[in-house]
């Protein structure tokens, strides 16, 4: 008998919005996703595991292997499941190109470890640091990602958030709606054990992807209904799903082709000549010439709208709507550390001696963050900094700690 305390998968049940008891019913819910779908971004994540497994081993100095991720399409109540309770999440939304919701999830232990190599540090606290880390490393992730999407599709605008890691109970994470497809990757971070990382997109930025790719289930008429060719069933065609075998008159199926709105005459209402399967043809005659008596019809060819989105006015519009943003920009002579009493300790005349030698570049940073090295002038009477030196995302990784 109950003592009226909630257990811990009750208390998760209730932060995740379903009923423990089973009773209730989890937020709606859409089918699941296509195998077509899944079968297609499977082919894509797969073939980018390569390079993956070269990012994180020059991020993290050990020889990291990314082993080729199953998918599966999943709903948040049978995720959280098989989650442990504490995950680090990771949120990277695309917000063009696929707009949708994208993140990275990883146990405690894993998102640990990999911070630890990053920052060359045992049983590393999983703090505002190490968050930082974390977020930088799904930031390389996501950019091999989205560079592969760039070159298969010829879309240059897809583009993502910046990732914003956080380390929280599961019940807490952000997941979408209905069902999504979840990648699990199994990584092997040079020590000889496995770990697991988990990729989430939404259901649109599965099914977007799969279409810029030539995949999915969508099949022909959700194609059409995209490129504006109206209310007419291509699918329903014998002779484009039978490879042509109607070919040489054979135009059985065609007469429901009034509604698609493609520059060719309406071939349900013209009246004439009755024919199995095609409504009636009376201005055409088997070989599709016009008959005697009647004037030809004016065919002109197709001309159907490019399926991949043109975003490059778009980038600079969105980066100029940023450019009048002040950033927090210093310049950093040099670091050390003291224990408290030598703190404690100092008084008007102490010297501080640096990590830095004499001559050595400074530290430019914007946000805190290492961006460029530089040496010291003197303009008229205040300091100022020349650069010399544009630190590039590897270094500036490889110095967070």
């Amino acid at each position: 008998m109950s003592d009226g305390a909630l257990s811990q998968d009750e208390i998760d049940a209730l932060l995740a919005g379903v009923d423990s008891t089973g009773m209730g019913a989890p937020a709606a819910s859409s089918s699941s996703l296509p195998d077509g779908e899944r079968k297609t971004l499977q082919e894509f994540l797969a073939s980018t595991v390569q390079a993956q497994s070269s990012n994180l081993s020059m991020m993290t100095g050990a020889s990291v292997m990314v082993q080729s991720p199953q998918l599966e399409s999943i709903g948040r109540e049978a995720f959280l499941q098989k989650m442990p309770d504490m995950v680090v999440s990771t949120k990277a939304n695309f917000t063009t190109g696929f707009v949708g919701e994208h993140s990275y999830v990883m146990s405690k232990e894993t998102a640990q470890r990999i911070a630890s190599l990053m920052n060359k540090e045992e049983n590393i606290e999983l703090d505002d640091m190490a968050m930082s880390v974390i977020g930088e490393v799904v930031s390389q992730l996501n950019g091999t990602q989205i560079t592969a999407l760039s070159d298969k599709t010829g879309n240059k605008g897809i583009a993502a958030e910046p990732p914003e890691a956080s380390f929280q109970p599961k019940a807490m994470i952000s997941l979408p709606s209905g069902d999504f497809m979840r990648a699990t990757y199994q990584i092997d971070l040079g020590d000889g054990e496995s770990a697991n990382i988990w990729e989430v997109f939404g259901a649109n930025v599965v099914k977007d992807i799969a279409r810029a790719l030539g995949g999915g289930d969508s099949g022909l008429q959700d194609l059409g209904a995209n490129m504006g060719m109206g209310g007419g069933a291509m699918g329903s065609f014998p002779g484009m799903q039978g490879g042509g075998q109607n070919a040489g008159g054979g135009m059985g199926g065609m007469g429901g082709m009034g509604g698609m709105g493609m520059g060719m005459p309406n071939m349900g209402q013209m009246g004439g000549m009755q024919m199995p399967g095609m409504g009636q043809m009376g201005g055409y005659g088997m070989g599709g010439s016009p008959m005697m008596g009647q004037s030809a019809a004016n065919v002109q060819s197709i001309q159907f709208p490019s399926l991949v989105p043109q975003s490059a006015q778009t980038e600079h519009g969105n980066i100029g709507l940023i450019m009048d943003v002040y950033m927090e920009m210093t310049v950093e002579l040099g670091r050390t550390r003291k224990l408290i009493k030598e703190i404690l300790g100092m008084g008007e005349g102490t010297i501080i001696e640096l990590d830095k030698l004499a001559g050595e570049p400074v530290d430019i940073l914007v946000n805190h963050k290492l961006i460029a090295k530089g040496e010291v002038v003197v303009i008229d009477e205040n300091f100022g900094v020349r650069v010399t030196e544009i630190v590039s995302p590897m270094e500036r990784m490889s110095d967070m700690g």
